[in-house]
This record gives C-alpha cells, sequence and structure tokens, in this order.
C-alpha cells in the first residue's frame, strides 16, 4: 500500500510535467528495469490516459489487473456527505413521482390484462403460456400474493373496474422497481465520471420523465427488467472499481452480483440478452488486458478466466434454470396454455385429459385417435359437417385445425386395402405404411386434390370425401415418422410424424391462418407441396383409443425436466417470431422512438375517461436524441486535440478518458439496446426503447457536465464558474418546467381532449401524432 500511495503522489506530480503522450511500449519498459522497480513504473506508466479507446481503457487504473489502482475512496458516494444527501434526494424524488396516485385509474390499464392476469395464475398455480420467460410473471405473482390479492380477478380487458380486489399491491412492485432506474442510473454515472454533477442530471432525466414515469406505475414487465438490467450495468462497474484488489470479498461480491442480475434480465424478457452481450464484451476486453500484463503469470491470469466463467456464465445460467424449475413445479394444473405446448407436456399437468391417462403405447390399424399439430396454436387435425363455400376450392366437407379439445377430433386408422378393424389383435402402423384416416363423426376419408388451399393459395385443399369410409386413391396418406427409419413404430404422444398424400406427394400442413366466418374462425389445414420439415407439417398422435391393445399409464411418456425446459424455450422463440402485426395494427418502427414520434394510449379515448398516454416527456427525450449528436462531435475534438498534443493538464486528461472510455461503455449499451429491433421482423411497440433511453441518459447526463466543464476554454475564472452554475440551472428549470407541463400524461387527463379549448394540454400537442 505504501508504494501504491507513493505511486499515485508521484503521479501527480509528473502529470503536471507531460504535455504529450509517452508511446514508448509497456513491455519494454518492464524489460530494462529491475524486479524491485517494475510495480513502480507499472504505476506511473498505467495513469497516463485516453491512449486507447475502447469499453476499458487500457491506461484506466480503475479496470487494472491488480497491479495498481486508485484510492479506494475515490468517487465513492458513501465517502462524501453531501453526495450521500444528494443520493438520498434522487431516491426521495424517484419514489414520490412513482408512488404518486399509484392506485389511479382503479380500472385495468393496457397490457394489465396480460400480466395482471398472468399473476393471477401463478397463485392459482394455473398453467399459461406467455412469449416471454417466467421472472417477471412469477414477481408480479408474488407480490400480489403477499398484498393480500387472491387471484380471482379475471383481467379481461382494458377498462375493467378493479372494484373491491386488492390490485395496489401488483403496481406497488412494478412503481418500486421503476424507482430504482434513476438511483442505479446516478450511482453508475458517479462511479464512472467522479461527477456528482453528471450523475445529478442523469437522475434529474429519468426521475421528471413522463415516460418513465407512466411505464413504471403498471402492471408491466418493463419496469422490472430495466430493474434488472441497470443493477447488471451497476455491478459491472463497481466490479471493475475493485480490480485493483482482485479475490477480495467486494471483488466476488460485484462479480457475484453481476451475474445473478444477468440471470434475472434473461429470466424477464429475452432483451436481457443484450445486457449480457455488453458484459460479455466488458469481460472479453479486461482479460485482454490482463493477458497483456507481465507481471501477472499464467496460473494468475487462468484465476481470474475461470472466476469470471463461474460468476458471469455458469451462476447466471444456473439461476436461469432455476427460475424455469420453480415456474414448472408452481404452475402444475391445466390452464389455458396447454394447446401451446406438445401433448407429452400436457400429460404432466392436473386436470388435463391426458394426466395419470392410460392408453396403449403404439399406433395400431382400427385406433380412435385425435391428432395434434406441433406449430405454435397449430390445433388438433377437426372435421365437421359443413362444406366449403362455393368458389373455395371442391365444394366438399370441410377440414380444419380446432384449438380446443372435441368430439369432432376424432379419426379411425385404416389400412390402404381394408375398411373394417382387423379381428385380433391388430397390426401396428409403422414407419413408410400407407394409411387411410377416416373421420369418425362424418364417416367422411381425409381427402386432397390438386385444387387450391382455401388461404394458402400455394398449397392443396384438404376435404373429407367419401360415404362411410368409402372413397377414391385421394384419400390414402403415407406415414413418416420423423428421425425414423422403415419399420419404426409410431408412439403416442412422443413421435413426430408427417402425412405425405400419396397421389400429390405433398404434406398435410396446419397453415395457422384464420379461416373466415364460413370456416368457423378455426385453423386454415392444407397440403403443402414444400418437403422441409417444419412444425407446421409435423404431427402427433395424442388421444389413442383401441381396446385390442394393452394399455401402459402415460406417467411413463412424461418428459423428463430438460425436455420441457427445451419445449418450453422452443415454443417461446416461435411465439416471438409469430408477433406479426394485425390488420390495421400501427406497427411502431425503431426509428420512431428516439424522435419521440408516437406514444401508447394506456387508457381512455374519450372527454369522459380517465387518459393515460404513455410518452416521453418531449424536451428531456429531444435533449438526449441531440447529446447523442453532441457527444460524437466532443470525442472526435477531443481525440483530434489529444493526437495533437493540446491536452494539458489531468483535469483536461480526465475529461477525454471520461469521454471516450465510460461514454464509450453508455454508447455501446445504448446502440446494443437499440440497434437489434431493426433487424426484428416481429410487431415492435414504443415501449421497447427504453432501456436504450436509460443509457441515453446516463450518456447525456456525461456529456452535458463536461460539455459545462469545459467553459474555462472560453472564459477564465470566475467567468467560467459562472458559467458553469447558470448552465447548471438553466438546465434544471427547463427539466423541471417540462414536467410540469407534461405531467398530465402520467397522472391522468379529463374532460376536453388536447385539442379542444379548456384541456391543460392545450398548445402542447407539439406533433400530430401525439395521440392524447
Amino acid at each position: 500500500m505504501l508504494s501504491v500511495r507513493w505511486a499515485l503522489i508521484s503521479m501527480e506530480e509528473s502529470m503536471k510535467q507531460w504535455s504529450t503522450t509517452d508511446d514508448t511500449p509497456k513491455v519494454r519498459q518492464r524489460n530494462i528495469r529491475s524486479t524491485g522497480e517494475r510495480k513502480a513504473s507499472t504505476t506511473l506508466l498505467k495513469d497516463k490516459n485516453c491512449q486507447t479507446t475502447g469499453l476499458v481503457s487500457k491506461d484506466d487504473p480503475r479496470s487494472s489487473n491488480g497491479t495498481c489502482g486508485r484510492s479506494a475512496a475515490g468517487g465513492r458516494v458513501g465517502g462524501d456527505p453531501a453526495g450521500v444527501l444528494l443520493l438520498m434526494l434522487v431516491m426521495g424524488m424517484s419514489f414520490s413521482t412513482r408512488f404518486y396516485k399509484i392506485s389511479e385509474p382503479p380500472h385495468v390499464c393496457w397490457d394489465e390484462t396480460h400480466f395482471g392476469k398472468m399473476g393471477s395464475y401463478y397463485i392459482n398455480r394455473t398453467f399459461f403460456f406467455d412469449v416471454h420467460p417466467p421472472l417477471g410473471k412469477m414477481l408480479i405473482g408474488l407480490a400480489g400474493y403477499s398484498t393480500g390479492y387472491d387471484g380471482t380477478f379475471p383481467f379481461s380487458k382494458p377498462g375493467d373496474k378493479y372494484e373491491h380486489h386488492n390490485y395496489w399491491g401488483m403496481r406497488g412492485f412494478c412503481a418500486m422497481m421503476g424507482s430504482f432506474l434513476p438511483v442505479f442510473c446516478y450511482l453508475i454515472v458517479m462511479e464512472l465520471s467522479l461527477s456528482h454533477t453528471a450523475a445529478f442530471i442523469t437522475a434529474t432525466l429519468l426521475i421528471f420523465d413522463t415516460g418513465c414515469i407512466t411505464i413504471s406505475q403498471y402492471i408491466l414487465l418493463d419496469p422490472i427488467l430495466m430493474f434488472f438490467i441497470t443493477a447488471a450495468v451497476l455491478s459491472m462497474v463497481k466490479f471493475n472499481q475493485q480490480m485493483y484488489r482482485p479475490f477480495t470479498a467486494p471483488w466476488w461480491l460485484w462479480l457475484v452480483l453481476t451475474g445473478v442480475n444477468l440471470a434475472g434480465a434473461l429470466g424477464v424478457k429475452f432483451v436481457g440478452l443484450f445486457v449480457i452481450l455488453l458484459v460479455g464484451l466488458n469481460t472479453v476486453w479486461d482479460l485482454w488486458r490482463l493477458f497483456g500484463d507481465l507481471s501477472l503469470s499464467l496460473g494468475e491470469i487462468t484465476k481470474h478466466f475461470l472466476a469470471r466463467v463461474f460468476g458471469l456464465i455458469l451462476l447466471p445460467f444456473l439461476l436461469y434454470i432455476t427460475i424455469f424449475a420453480v415456474h414448472f413445479v408452481v404452475l402444475n394444473k391445466s390452464g389455458p396454455g396447454d394447446g401451446f405446448f406438445s401433448s407429452a407436456f400436457q400429460s404432466r399437468l392436473i386436470g388435463n385429459n391426458l394426466h395419470n391417462a392410460s392408453m396403449p403405447e403404439y399406433l395400431a390399424y382400427g385406433s380412435t385417435i385425435t391428432v395434434k399439430n406441433l406449430r405454435i396454436a397449430g390445433g388438433y387435425l377437426h372435421s365437421h359437417w359443413h362444406l366449403y363455400p362455393e368458389g373455395v376450392g371442391e365444394k366438399q366437407q370441410q377440414v380444419t385445425a380446432y384449438l380446443h379439445k372435441d368430439y369432432n377430433n376424432l379419426w379411425l386408422v385404416h389400412n390402404q386395402d381394408d375398411t373394417k378393424s382387423q379381428s385380433g389383435t391388430p397390426n401396428l402402423v409403422r414407419h413408410g405404411d400407407i394409411i387411410r384416416l377416416e373421420h369418425k363423426e362424418t364417416r367422411r376419408n381425409l381427402h386432397s386434390h390438386l385444387h387450391e388451399a382455401p388461404l394458402t393459395k400455394k398449397h392443396f385443399q384438404v376435404t373429407g370425401y367419401g360415404i362411410n369410409g368409402t372413397g377414391d386413391a385421394n384419400d390414402l396418406w403415407q406415414v413418416e415418422v420423423c428421425g425414423g427409419r422403415k419399420g419404426d413404430p409410431v408412439k403416442v404422444l412422443r413421435s413426430k410424424v408427417r402425412f405425405r398424400h400419396r397421389a400429390t406427394g405433398c404434406m398435410l400442413f396446419s397453415s395457422g391462418k384464420t379461416l373466415p366466418k364460413w370456416g368457423w374462425e378455426q385453423v386454415e389445414v392444407t397440403c403443402s407441396p414444400y418437403l422441409k420439415e417444419t412444425p407446421s407439417s409435423q404431427w402427433n398422435i395424442e388421444d389413442h383409443i383401441n381396446p385390442k391393445l394393452p394399455n401402459i399409464s402415460l406417467s411413463v411418456l412424461k418428459p423428463h425436466f430438460l425436455e420441457i425446459l427445451l419445449e418450453s424455450h422452443i415454443v417461446m422463440i416461435r411465439g416471438n417470431s409469430g408477433l406479426k402485426p394485425k390488420d390495421n395494427e400501427i406497427n411502431s418502427k425503431p426509428w420512431h422512438w428516439p424522435i419521440n414520434y408516437q406514444g401508447l394510449r394506456f387508457s381512455g379515448v374519450n372527454d369522459t375517461d380517465y387518459r393515460i398516454y404513455l410518452l416521453g416527456n418531449p424536451v428531456v427525450w429531444w435533449m438526449n436524441l441531440a447529446c447523442l449528436g453532441l457527444y460524437l462531435v466532443m470525442v472526435a475534438v477531443a481525440s483530434i486535440a489529444l493526437q495533437r498534443g493540446f491536452l494539458m493538464g489531468h483535469k483536461r486528461r480526465e475529461h477525454c478518458r471520461v469521454l471516450r472510455k465510460d461514454g464509450g461503455l453508455l454508447l455501446l449499451g445504448w446502440l446494443l439496446h437499440y440497434a437489434p429491433f431493426y433487424a426484428m421482423g416481429r410487431v415492435l411497440y414504443y415501449h421497447h426503447y427504453f432501456p436504450a433511453m436509460l443509457f441515453n441518459s446516463m450518456l447525456t447526463g456525461i456529456t452535458l457536465d463536461i460539455l459545462l466543464k469545459s467553459s474555462d476554454l472560453l472564459l477564465h475564472p470566475p467567468y467560467c464558474d459562472w458559467l458553469q452554475k447558470v448552465g447548471q440551472m438553466v438546465l434544471l428549470f427547463i427539466i423541471l418546467y417540462s414536467f410540469y407541463l407534461f405531467h398530465p400524461l402520467s397522472y391522468g387527463m379529463t374532460g376536453p381532449l388536447a385539442h379542444e379549448p379548456g384541456n391543460a394540454m392545450t398548445g402542447l400537442k407539439w406533433m400530430d401524432t401525439w395521440e392524447f
């Protein structure tokens, strides 16, 4: 410690004499010094800031490998009474703005109809399906249960009154998570920049942003997701600060907390992968620096590597798996999510007709079966007495896919040559067999021909044809067990089966498209000429009745944990990719978001409703957008000045370091949480931008702080100090006044609409696309 302290004092004295950067390679300098001088010289060299760019500056002592570092108290909020008071002020303002009018409006708002309902499902232990991982909904359900909510409110649609039901606990939990966002961002900027001003600007932008307030006050996943994202970034930054004393208790604490929060972010939504990528890039860069430090042995570098593998890979993975284990244990009753999963998956759910059921294990001729498509919401193969209407292929009996259990889902399995069940023990249906499927209720065969399908025009029509099981050659289908060989039997629940039409060679297919009223809005079934294996062309046998075969308990066919974990992820990923814009639905585009082009209506549409509109504070969002460009200009100017040797003194170099390294980290965080949405084909919404907005606001705090501190380039003291203080006060006033103008968006509007006289928002509809 004495040598480190001496080195720091010497560093400050030496920097006064440096006017240009020293380009002498560190490796050479280590080689020409004695072992006793190596640590001191390395400490001196490592504090020459701004020689490299990237996530972690090569010359930044705060991310060193353990050979040097700044004082432990440097930049810590806890070591400064004024900093503690400022942090308490930030916490007070954040919690008060989020909890104000938390119970208003007393009815379901926007996506509360989904996530509130899912919280109820956890309380009732009823299985459901969602495209997101379960942690956020589990926490919402736990918050409701612990505050007295009994899980009986239906959450049917937006606008439904809560009445006597206790909903404030779930809203309050989300508000609490959202209240920590300005606090965490304050701490992140404080650790990065060592500037109370930059941290306070960041916190002020977020505290008084109407969008952040609104999205934190309702039963939604977004505040929970952003809590874990910011907590992960804060833990990562804190971990970087501990690098000068590796493998100590604080070092391990922040490493483990980073991993825990990464698991939490991914456990709420898959976009948590973006913060995992951010932490991963930071870790790779830091390990690369460690590898280049010749004062560390390969054994020590290996210890660093393995510690990060444990804390940032294995631990998050185990926690993520644990989240799903709890999810499957809690949701053990049959519910609305059954139909999205395989028959084998459903057999583990209490109340499902497959739970503790028994049936023959292998498919045989003469059996009565139901056939389920393996795509999400693919449905059961179904038919009924209704015919296709005139002009829709041949006017024959409709064949559809139906999402619910029904008697019209039953089919009889026949050999191609007979029409009656065999006597004695029936033969098993095997891979490559040619069969005929007869609809049990109508006695018509599953049939296809070269007529066009109703909706999928490049596919062929599938119908029910024949009388009492008698039809023609177009009723024959070849059974193909996916991954099987000729002669392999078809296993109930477990085998994935395809049905190839013998006459045309097409595959029985569930398109997922909803038929019009004449088709009872059931799912279209076609025969696809495209032979690629997809879930839409794969089926499995679910119900199986054959009194001539011995039954086995389906409990022996229940999938194990890893199987249902894999299946749930496949279903979630397919569900996400299947979220396409509906007809006449406005699809928000990523370029809309930074400019605050259009918000979201949370509640109310007319002058008699209590109206809530999700829209970011325009002044805050446009300031963030402007600061993105300003930041790039400032970095370019600082880099040129540094290269030409114009930056003299520790203060200038510190500003350069913060801009290039710490600002670069935040810019990368913004890009990782924003740019991927341009490549997504799913439906997008305005609220998807809010995680990126957090990084943008932190970058704005650092950019404006350094801009104001650079006033001494134009003016001499004390005038530069006055200009800096005036700039800070003007900035604070602008943010507060804009919040005063737009706060009704978050806290509710009643009476005349914005374009009508007498409304508090009259004149504030600055863009025609705003719908308040």
